[in-house]
């Protein structure tokens, strides 16, 4: 199942048949056009590249404009591909819109998570700090790492200090709660991934 592209608005709740509250993420998504189609027999892999967006003509790099235009698909903020395993059903021009999910489906939500810069091993993996009172000197410290005469180094994978966040990030199985196919709006159950303003690919779960 090919996804769709979609700008993150920010987040609200809902009320259920039963009355019930329900957080859910508000997506702008699509509409997508089909920029190009690769098959197994041109490309050595059969996969959908779609666009999402508006930019400026001057704003994008040359060849990315030459590679537009030979598709008649100028003036698009970004370009994602998309693995699909017939792609027979989408043709260049063809545009992909919200419309392609309905209320009750689960779907998989891929975005960048927020960054967090460098974090230490509290915030980072959870460790617990060392006592808050006189005389401690280990408030946050991640402690002994194990590594002694052998092997003599730190053990690759080890979970110390490090660049926490801004990573792809899958969240799956998410509930879709509404669906606006006029606005191009989808109502998901929960949150997504990054930033608000941020950019997403939805697809059906499965």
């Amino acid at each position: 199942m090919i996804g769709l592209l979609a700008q993150k608005i920010g987040m609200s709740q809902v009320y259920d048949e039963k009355g019930h509250v329900v957080p859910v993420t508000i997506l702008s998504a699509g509409p997508c056009p089909v920029v190009q189609v690769k098959t197994s027999e041109t490309d050595g892999y059969a996969a959908v590249q779609i666009g999402f967006g508006k930019r400026r003509e001057k704003l994008i790099p040359k060849a990315l404009q030459g590679h537009m235009k030979k598709h008649k698909a100028a003036g698009l903020r970004m370009l994602r591909e998309i693995r699909v395993e017939d792609p027979s059903a989408y043709e260049i021009g063809q545009t992909l819109t919200v419309a392609l999910f309905e209320v009750g489906v689960k779907v998989d939500v891929v975005g960048v998570s927020k960054g967090r810069g460098f974090a230490g091993v509290v915030r980072r993996h959870h460790f617990t700090a060392g006592r808050a009172t006189h005389g401690c000197t280990t408030h946050k410290q991640p402690g002994s790492i194990g590594a002694s005469a052998y092997p003599s180094r730190v053990v690759k994978g080890k979970r110390l200090p490090g660049r926490m966040g801004g990573a792809r990030v899958t969240v799956r199985n998410l509930d879709v709660i509404g669906v606006d196919p006029d606005q191009n709006l989808i109502w998901l159950r929960g949150c997504v991934p990054g930033h608000p303003n941020g950019t997403v690919l939805i697809r059906k779960n499965g």
